[in-house]
């Protein structure tokens, strides 16, 4: 992969900055209406707005690594990402399939796939 950051990766990262700060700030500040939008009803706002604070942590290492310029200095923050997407996906997954998450939340399952499966690409390629 060389030593520069290819324009892929800094794209990509830059889209999830851009989504990450967006769900992040939804699910701070406004947690009930933000799950409302996928139809999960709660109760619980405080563990949504823990979620949305650590997205928005997620967001903040996805916009350093968009400005950087040395793939060795975002290859950590790739691999955070990697986990976290991955794991998040097999989460949304299990809720969507035995723990009644309704039909909405497909779209969470799908953007975490989506990003676990690109961020997976520039972290393992060789």
């Amino acid at each position: 992969m060389g030593n520069k950051i290819p324009a892929g990766l800094k794209n990509l990262f830059l889209i999830h900055f851009i989504v990450a700060l967006v769900l992040g700030l939804g699910y701070l500040l406004v947690p009930q209406t933000t799950l409302g939008f996928v139809g999960i009803q709660t109760q619980e706002a405080d563990v949504y707005r823990l979620l949305g604070a650590a997205m928005l942590g997620l967001a903040y290492g996805s916009w350093l690594a968009c400005r950087e310029t040395a793939y060795e200095r975002v290859r950590i923050v790739l691999g955070i990402e990697v986990v976290w997407t991955v794991l998040g996906t097999l989460v949304m997954l299990y809720a969507l399939l035995f723990a009644g998450f309704p039909a909405g939340a497909w779209l969470n399952a799908i953007i975490l796939a989506a990003f676990a499966v690109a961020f997976s690409i520039y972290y393992f390629r060789k």
